[in-house]
C-alpha cells in the first residue's frame, strides 16, 4: 500500500510539470483552455483578462463573472490577476464518463458595458482510476471432457479513465492447463478468454485456482485482480450456442412501460436437461439498466418495465448469459445494444445571464438592460429555440451568439406613465410538435433626482438633564423625500458649528441612517445651559439635494454640587476654626458665622445650616438659614472651656447634598465683648448700624434702577424682534446678539422660600460670562445687604476678607454664581 502511493504521488508530479503551460486557441471568438483533471484547487489555467484584451482594473470595474453550464462552478477568476484559476476539484470520469471528449462551457460576463465571451475548458484524462474486475472471484465450472483450445468467456475489467490510459492487457497466474487470450468484439475491444491448453482431469485436480490480472496504459501502469476458481466437472460438454453475438435494437424515449423490446435466442446441443435453457443478464449488469429492462428467463425476451430519458442516458450495452440445465452447467454469452432515440419532449428554457437593472427614463434606445440566453435538453431540431417579446412594451431582443440575447430598450420611457415593466418572453424550440415556455421578466424605471429631503419640521426643542451618560440619544429627526431609489435615500449629518468657541461635533455626533443624536459626554449645566446644532438631511442623488433644520438643546440642571464652605476661611481649607468668646457673654452673643455657597441653581441651590453635634447642645444655637451661630444663655462658671461644634451645611435638592465644619471654641475671662447686647444694638443704634442702614438703601434704590432700565431695554427688543422671534427674552435670529456678552440681561426675582434674591445675568445664556446675586434674609435680626461682583476664577480670598471686616458687628448673606467662559 505504501509502495503504490509513493508512485502515485511521483505520477501526480510528473503530470503537473506535463501540464505546467496550458495550451489555449481562440477559434471563431472563443477561447478554448486544456487542463489535465484532478488539479489543485487554485491552479492556474490561463490569463483571462489578456486573452480577452481586459486591463486588470476592468475586471473590477466591469464586474467581470464566469458562469459554467454545467451548474457547479470548478472555475473562479483571480482579479488581482486576472488569471482563470481552478475553484474546485474537477473528475473528468464524473463530468464526462467514458466519454472521449470532456468540454466545459463557461461563460464570462462583463458589466458597463454589458458584455458575453464564452469560453471551452477542455480536461484532459488522467491515470488516476486503476482498472477493476465487478467480481472479485470468478467461479468457473468446466467438464473435464471439454476439449482442448475450448474457450471460456471471462470478465472483461472496467477503468474510469479513458484513451491510452484504460485497460490495455490481461496477465493469467502461471498454470499447467489454461491460457490466457484476447477476442475482438466490436468497436474493436477485445475480452480476455480462458483458453484451455491442456486436457482437465478431475480425478487429479478438482479445483483450478487462477488470478486475472488487469493492466492500464498508463504512466505509471495501475492494476487490479480478480480471482478465478475452476471446479472441474464430468458430462454436460456442450455450450449454448446464441445465433447473433450482438443483438441491436433502437426505442423511442417516450416508449410505454411493458412494451417488448427484443428476444433474444439460443440452443444446445445436448439433450434433455442440458439442452433446457436459462436466460439472464450477467453478473455485472448495472442496477441503473436492471430498474428499466427485465427478461423472461425461460424465454429470452426482454421487456420495458421503466422509464426511458435520451437526456439521461442515450444507449445502453449489456452482457446476456444463457445457462443449460445439465451437469456440470454450460453458459455462454452475448452482447445487447439498446439506442434511446431522441423525440420532443422537453420545452425550452430562458436562463437570465445578467438580471436588469433599473434604467433612467431618459434612456436614449438602444440601452442594454439585461442579458439572457436559451437552453433546451433535447438535440437537432428539437434543441433549436428562438424567443419573441410581446408586443406593446419599448423593449426587443437583440440577438448576440449562440443563443445569447441581449434585452436593449426600443422607444422612449415614461415614468411617470410607467414606472415597471414586465416583459414576457416566449421561447418555442423547432421541434414536431413545438414546445414552448414563458417568462416575466420584471425592469423598473428609475427616476431623476428632483426633490431635496423634507425634515418633519424646521427646529427642534431638546431638553436635557445635565450629568447623564455619554452616549445616550438625546433625539431622533427625520426627513422624507419624495423621489425614488437611491435619490430617496436620505444621509443625516451635523453642520459645523461653534459652542464657546468649540466645535459642536465635540459635544454630539449622529447617526448618519437614521438621525439620531448622541451626546459625546455629560453635560454640565453650570457650563454649557443651551445650545443648537445645525442639522442637514442629503439624499444619494445626482447632483444630491439637501435641506437643514435646528436643534435647540437644553441643559436641565441636576443637584450634582455640594455646598462649599467659605467661611470660616480655616474651615473651608479642612481645618478647624478657632473662635474665642468672653464668659461673660450673655444670651444671643453672635460667636460667629458660617457662610456656604451651591454651584448649583434654583432650589438646588438653597442653603440650610444645622447643629450636628455640640460639647453643650443648651448653650449654641445656629440659625436656620443664616449660619449664625449664637449663644442660647448666659454663660456660666460651670461650662467647659473648650467647647467644639460640628455644623452641617445641606441645599435643597434631590438628592440631597451636604457638607459639614467644625468649629473650636475658647472660652477666656476678661475677654471684652466686641458686639454689643442685640437689645442694646436695637434700642441704641450706633453709628455703624446706621451706616449699614444707609448702605442697605442705597443698594436697594442700585437694584431697583438697574430693574428698571433692563425692563426697558427688555421691553424696546420685544418691540422690534416681535415679527421674527416669539420670545421677549431671548433673541437668537442673528449670532451677534451671541458674541456681545452686554446685548442680553436678565433679571431674575426669587420670592421662594426663606431667602429673598434678585439675580441678574449679562451675556448670553451660552457663555454665562456675568452673573450679579443679591440674597436678603428675612430671617436676620439685621438688614444687612452684601452686593459682592463676582470673580472669573474660584479664589475666595476677597470674599473672605469682607467678611471678616463685617464680623462680628453686622451680619449678612452672601451667596455667589460662579461660571467659567469656555475657550
Amino acid at each position: 500500500m505504501t509502495k503504490r502511493t509513493g508512485c502515485r504521488d511521483w505520477r501526480w508530479q510528473a503530470l503537473w510539470w506535463h501540464h505546467f503551460f496550458v495550451l489555449w486557441t481562440t477559434i471563431d471568438g472563443q477561447t478554448r483552455y486544456s487542463v489535465p483533471e484532478e488539479l489543485k484547487q487554485g491552479s492556474v489555467v490561463g490569463n483571462l483578462a489578456k486573452d480577452l484584451g481586459l486591463r486588470l482594473s476592468e475586471i473590477f470595474d466591469r464586474k467581470l463573472r464566469v458562469t459554467s453550464e454545467a451548474g457547479k462552478q470548478y472555475f473562479s477568476v483571480d482579479a488581482g490577476k486576472g488569471e482563470l484559476v481552478v475553484n474546485d476539484r474537477i473528475d473528468r470520469e464524473a463530468l464526462c464518463g467514458q466519454s472521449a471528449s470532456c468540454v466545459l462551457p463557461l461563460q464570462v460576463v462583463l458589466e458597463k458595458p454589458l458584455s458575453l465571451h464564452r469560453l471551452e475548458v477542455e480536461i484532459k484524462d488522467m491515470n488516476d482510476n486503476s482498472p477493476s474486475f465487478h467480481t472479485k472471484e470468478l467461479s468457473l465450472k468446466i467438464s473435464e471432457s471439454a476439449a482442448v483450445g475450448t474457450r471460456f468467456s471471462l470478465e472483461s475489467a472496467e477503468d474510469s479513465d479513458v484513451g491510452s490510459n484504460s485497460v490495455k492487457s490481461y496477465v493469467l497466474s502461471k498454470n499447467d492447463c489454461f491460457l490466457l487470450k484476447m477476442k475482438e468484439i466490436e468497436d474493436g475491444k477485445t475480452v480476455p478468454e480462458l483458453v484451455l491448453e491442456k486436457p482437465l482431469d478431475r480425478e487429479k485436480k478438482a479445483v483450478h485456482q487462477l488470478q486475472l490480472t488487469a493492466l492500464d496504459g498508463g504512466n505509471p501502469v495501475m492494476s487490479g485482480t480478480s480471482e478465478i476458481i475452476i471446479t472441474v466437472l464430468d458430462a454436460n460438454d456442450n455450450f449454448p450456442i446464441f445465433d447473433k453475438s450482438v443483438y441491436k435494437v433502437s426505442l423511442d424515449e417516450n416508449i410505454a412501460k411493458n412494451s417488448f423490446v427484443i428476444k433474444v435466442t439460443a440452443a444446445d446441443a445436448d439433450e434433455g436437461p442440458n439442452a433446457a435453457l436459462t436466460f439472464s443478464f450477467s453478473s455485472r449488469t448495472p442496477d441503473s439498466f436492471l430498474t428499466v429492462f427485465k427478461i423472461n428467463s425461460l424465454t429470452g425476451e426482454i421487456h420495458l418495465i421503466g422509464d426511458l430519458d435520451y437526456e439521461r442516458t442515450t444507449s445502453y450495452k449489456v452482457e446476456i448469459t444463457a445457462k443449460d440445465n445439465g451437469f456440470p452447467e454450460m453458459e455462454s454469452h452475448c452482447r445487447l445494444q439498446i439506442d434511446v432515440l431522441d423525440i420532443n419532449d422537453n420545452t425550452p428554457e430562458i436562463i437570465i445571464t445578467s438580471e436588469p437593472q433599473p434604467v433612467r427614463e431618459d434612456a436614449v434606445g438602444g440601452t442594454v438592460v439585461g442579458l439572457l440566453n436559451t437552453r433546451d435538453a433535447d438535440s437537432g431540431n428539437n434543441s433549436k429555440v428562438t424567443l419573441q417579446v410581446t408586443k406593446g412594451v419599448p423593449f426587443a431582443l437583440k440577438t448576440s451568439f449562440s443563443n445569447n440575447y441581449a434585452l436593449v430598450t426600443s422607444g422612449p420611457l415614461d415614468r411617470e406613465r410607467f414606472s415597471e415593466y414586465n416583459i414576457e418572453i416566449t421561447a418555442t424550440d423547432s421541434g414536431s410538435p413545438p414546445l414552448s415556455s414563458k417568462t416575466i421578466i420584471p425592469v423598473s424605471i428609475s427616476d431623476v433626482n428632483d426633490n431635496p429631503p423634507v425634515f418633519t419640521q424646521p427646529s427642534y426643542n431638546v431638553y436635557l438633564k445635565e450629568n447623564g451618560v455619554p452616549g445616550s440619544i438625546l433625539y431622533s429627526i427625520s426627513a422624507s423625500d419624495l423621489d425614488s431609489g437611491e435619490n430617496a435615500k436620505i444621509s443625516y449629518s451635523i453642520l459645523d458649528s461653534r459652542v464657546q468657541d468649540v466645535s459642536v461635533s465635540s459635544y454630539v455626533y449622529m447617526n448618519s441612517d437614521n438621525g439620531s443624536i448622541y451626546s459625546m459626554h455629560s453635560f454640565d449645566y453650570e457650563k454649557v445651559k443651551v445650545f443648537q446644532i445645525q442639522v442637514q438631511a442629503k439624499d444619494q442623488g445626482s447632483p444630491s439635494l439637501s435641506s437643514n433644520a435646528t436643534v435647540h438643546v437644553f441643559i436641565l440642571d441636576q443637584n450634582d454640587n455640594a455646598p462649599s464652605v467659605i467661611y470660616p476661611s480655616s474651615a473651608a481649607q479642612g481645618s478647624l476654626s478657632h473662635q474665642r468668646m468672653p464668659r461673660s457673654a450673655k444670651a444671643g452673643h453672635l460667636v460667629t458665622k458660617v457662610t456656604a455657597v451651591d454651584a448649583d441653581s434654583g432650589h438646588n441651590a438653597w442653603i440650610s445650616y444645622r447643629l450636628a453635634e455640640a460639647t453643650d447642645a443648651s448653650l449654641f444655637t445656629v440659625n436656620l438659614y443664616t449660619g449664625e451661630v449664637r449663644t442660647k444663655r448666659a454663660v456660666s462658671e460651670q461650662d467647659d472651656s473648650s467647647q467644639r461644634l460640628l455644623l452641617e451645611v445641606k441645599d435643597d435638592g434631590e438628592p440631597l447634598q451636604s457638607a459639614t465644619v467644625t468649629v473650636s471654641i475658647l472660652l477666656e475671662d476678661g475677654l471684652q465683648e466686641p458686639i454689643l447686647d442685640l437689645r442694646q444694638k436695637v434700642s441704641e443704634p450706633s453709628k455703624k448700624t446706621g451706616r449699614i442702614t444707609l448702605y442697605l438703601i442705597v443698594s436697594l434704590a442700585s437694584v431697583s434702577v438697574l430693574s428698571l432700565v433692563t425692563f426697558v431695554i427688555l421691553a424696546v427688543k420685544c418691540v422690534r424682534n416681535s415679527r421674527s422671534s416669539g420670545s421677549c427674552c431671548v433673541r437668537r435670529s442673528d449670532c451677534d446678539d451671541y458674541k456681545n456678552p452686554n446685548r442680553n440681561l436678565q433679571l431674575q426675582l426669587n420670592t421662594d422660600g426663606p431667602i429673598k434674591y434678585v439675580e441678574v445675568l449679562g451675556g448670553d445664556m451660552l457663555s454665562q460670562s456675568q452673573s450679579f446675586r443679591s440674597c436678603m434674609s428675612p430671617m436676620s435680626e439685621y438688614s444687612d445687604f452684601t452686593l459682592i461682583k463676582p470673580s472669573s476664577t474660584s479664589d475666595f480670598k476677597e470674599v473672605i476678607s469682607v467678611l471678616d471686616a463685617s464680623l462680628p458687628d453686622s451680619t449678612w448673606t452672601f451667596e455667589s454664581q460662579q461660571v467659567r467662559r469656555t475657550s
